[in-house]
């Protein structure tokens, strides 16, 4: 991986490269498990070698992935250029907009997806994970600048544990993989505040 963090998407033929569920999984794989040719992403993912292949090379054209040397010639691996991938949800541009709520409801669909394969999986679990994991929600009454300064907090809190993600040696033993999926939303509006 490069040293950015993140990979900003703010063109809409970007967005809309990056919302195809291939691409997705192509670029979480090359992030968790480091740098990978198309042969291998392929048997990971359980596709086609020349579909990952052509995926690759898009993800490539953004700026998403990036072909690093491989232990010979022959040998071609990619790698993600950063951890993250942003994109703003506040340009004026109508097409930005709509290419980032197509991206967005993708992201939405992927995150319903892998919690309900998860649910079917969720009684193979220890007993101590099953405690900690699962649903929830918090409703909270809070100013935007109050929500930020939370935002910001939630980020402090992990940034240790990102390394991780880049370095599977930087793992302690018995670590495991999880996703904290979060979906903001407001549930009122200025003209309609909550009661």
């Amino acid at each position: 991986m490069s040293d950015a963090r993140s990979v900003p998407l703010t063109d809409p033929v970007a967005l809309r490269a990056f919302a195809h569920p291939l691409r997705m999984s192509l670029v979480a794989l090359l992030r968790r498990e480091g740098p990978l040719t198309a042969t291998q992403a392929a048997e990971r993912l359980g596709e086609s070698v020349p579909g990952c292949s052509f995926h690759l090379r898009q993800l490539a054209k953004y700026g998403l992935v990036e072909r690093v040397e491989g232990a010979d010639a022959r040998e071609r691996p990619w790698r993600a250029t950063a951890l993250f991938t942003s994109w703003g949800t506040d340009s004026d541009d109508p097409e930005v907009r709509a290419a980032v709520d197509h991206l967005d409801a993708v992201v939405t669909r992927r995150y319903y997806d892998r919690a309900i394969d998860w649910l079917r999986t969720r009684d193979r679990e220890p007993a101590a994970w099953r405690r900690v994991t699962g649903p929830g929600d918090t409703v909270l009454h809070v100013t935007l600048d109050e929500f930020t300064e939370l935002q910001r907090r939630f980020d402090e809190l992990v940034e240790p544990y990102l390394a991780r993600q880049a370095d599977p040696a930087a793992r302690p033993e018995g670590a495991r993989t999880v996703d904290i999926l979060q979906f903001v939303l407001t549930l009122d509006t200025p003209e309609h505040p909550a009661p």
